[in-house]
C-alpha cells in the first residue's frame, strides 16, 4: 500500500475479531454502572483549549507535552479532548445539572476516544478509549469509597482477579497549600540537580515532582518530607472515615504517600487499581486511577460542589480479557447451488435465500448467505469458518 494511504502514526484500526472483547468490556462496564444508578453522558471530542489547559494545570504532562491543540478556521482554540473528566464538568456547569431541580450527587458515566501526542506503545497509542464516571454535587469519604468498589466490581466481572489498590490523600487547599510550602523549602536545596521537568515543577506544582520517573529525582524524592505532616484535622478525618468506608466494603488498600496522580485539579482522595496478569508481565500494572476534585466546578463558574471519579484504558484492559471473550457463532448459513444456472435463475435462488434470512433474522437468529457463484465445497467451508450451528441449502 502507498505510505500516504495508511494510518496516522499512533491511531489504530480495531477489527472485527478484536471487537467482541472490546464489547464484552464495555457491556460488563454499562451493567455495572446501571447497578450503581449511573447514567451515561456523551460529550465532544473537541473542547476549547482552555477547558483542560486551566484544570489539568500548567505542570502536567498532558497540557504540557502532549495536548492535540490546534486553531481552527475561526480562530478558535481548540483541544482533541486527552481526558474526560474536565469536559463533563464543563457540560455539568453549562446545563446546569447543578440546579435543584437534578438529584444530587449526579451519576454520570462515559466510553469513547481520548487522544494525546506521546510515543505509541504496546497498550497505549495517540488514540486511545477510556471508560469512566464522574460523581459530582456532594463530598463524601462514603461516596469515594464506592467508586473505589465500583471499579472492582467491574474489573472482577472480566474475571480479572489478583487486583490492589493504592490509596493516598493530597488534603484540603488548606493541607495542600502547607505541604506545597513545606517542599518548595525542601526541593529548593536541589535544585540544580533536578531535572529540567522538575525544575518547572517546583514554581508551578512541587507535588508532581513526587512523581517524576527520573531516577536522580527519585532519588532526591526518597528524603522529602511527608504530606501526613501538612495534613489539617479536617483532612486527616476525611481520610480516616475513607479507609473505614473501604473496610466497611472489604476492600483492601495500601497506603502510599508519595502517590500523587498526573492531574493538578485533585483534592483529598487519589486511589490507583493495579493487577497482575500475565500479559502485562512481572509484578503489578496500573489499571486504573482516580480520585476527588472539590474545586473544578467552581472554576467553570458553579457553585462550590465536590467531585470524584475514575477512568481506565480499553486497550490495556483488552490485553487481559482476551482469552475470555465469547466466540462469535453463526446460526444459520445458507449455500446458494447454483452451478450450471443460467444467470435469471441464479437470481431467483437468491432472491429465495434472501427471503429465507429475513424469516429466520425475524426469528432472532444470527444468519449469514452465499450471494455469490460458487462451488457448495467451498460454501461449506466457509461455513465451518463461521462456526455455523446449522447450513441450509436453496437451489
Amino acid at each position: 500500500m502507498d505510505g500516504k494511504f495508511k494510518r496516522v502514526r499512533g491511531m489504530e484500526d480495531i477489527l472485527p475479531a478484536q471487537t467482541a472483547i472490546w464489547q464484552r468490556i464495555e457491556d460488563t462496564a454499562r451493567t455495572v454502572f446501571a447497578r450503581y444508578n449511573y447514567a451515561e453522558i456523551r460529550t465532544p471530542l473537541v473542547e476549547k483549549t482552555d477547558v483542560f489547559s486551566r484544570t489539568s494545570g500548567d505542570s502536567s504532562d498532558i497540557v504540557t507535552k502532549q495536548m492535540y491543540s490546534f486553531e481552527d478556521k475561526g480562530g478558535r482554540n481548540i483541544t482533541l479532548r486527552p481526558e474526560g473528566t474536565a469536559g463533563i464538568v464543563r457540560s455539568f456547569v453549562e446545563n446546569k445539572l447543578f440546579g435543584p431541580e437534578h438529584p444530587k450527587p449526579v451519576k454520570t458515566y462515559y466510553m469513547g476516544p481520548m487522544f494525546r501526542y506521546e510515543r505509541p506503545g504496546a497498550t497505549h497509542n495517540r488514540e486511545f478509549h477510556q471508560i469512566g464516571c464522574e460523581t459530582i454535587g456532594a463530598v463524601s469519604p462514603q461516596i469515594d469509597a464506592e467508586v473505589i468498589r465500583l471499579a472492582l466490581d467491574i474489573f472482577q466481572g472480566l474475571d480479572i482477579q489478583d487486583l490492589r489498590v493504592e490509596l493516598n490523600t493530597l488534603g484540603d487547599d488548606e493541607s495542600r497549600a502547607a505541604y506545597r510550602a513545606t517542599l518548595v523549602e525542601y526541593f529548593q536545596q536541589y535544585r540544580d540537580e533536578l531535572s529540567s521537568d522538575s525544575q518547572r515543577r517546583l514554581t508551578q506544582n512541587p507535588l508532581r515532582i513526587l512523581d517524576s520517573k527520573d531516577r536522580h529525582d527519585q532519588a532526591i524524592v526518597a528524603g522529602a518530607p511527608k504530606l501526613a505532616a501538612s495534613l489539617n484535622e479536617r483532612s486527616q478525618r476525611y481520610f480516616a472515615a475513607l479507609k473505614q468506608a473501604l473496610d466497611v466494603l472489604h476492600v483492601n488498600y495500601t497506603v502510599d504517600d508519595r502517590l500523587v496522580r498526573g492531574l493538578d485539579y485533585y483534592t483529598d482522595t487519589v486511589f490507583e487499581i493495579q493487577a497482575k496478569a500475565p500479559a502485562f508481565g512481572d509484578g503489578y500494572t496500573t489499571i486504573c486511577a482516580g480520585g476527588r476534585y472539590n474545586n473544578m466546578v467552581q472554576e467553570f463558574g458553579g457553585p462550590e460542589m465536590g467531585g470524584v471519579g475514575f477512568a481506565f484504558g480499553e486497550e490495556r484492559l483488552a490485553t487481559v480479557v482476551q482469552a475470555t471473550a465469547k466466540e462469535h457463532v453463526v446460526d444459520y448459513f445458507i449455500c446458494t447451488d447454483t452451478k450450471g444456472q443460467d444467470p435469471e435463475t441464479i437470481n431467483r435462488i437468491f432472491d429465495d435465500a434472501l427471503a429465507q434470512a429475513a424469516q429466520l433474522r425475524a426469528a432472532g437468529n444470527v444468519v449469514e448467505v452465499n450471494f455469490q457463484v460458487r462451488s457448495m465445497k467451498s460454501q461449506k467451508k466457509e461455513a465451518f469458518k463461521l462456526n455455523a450451528k446449522n447450513i441450509v441449502v436453496v437451489d
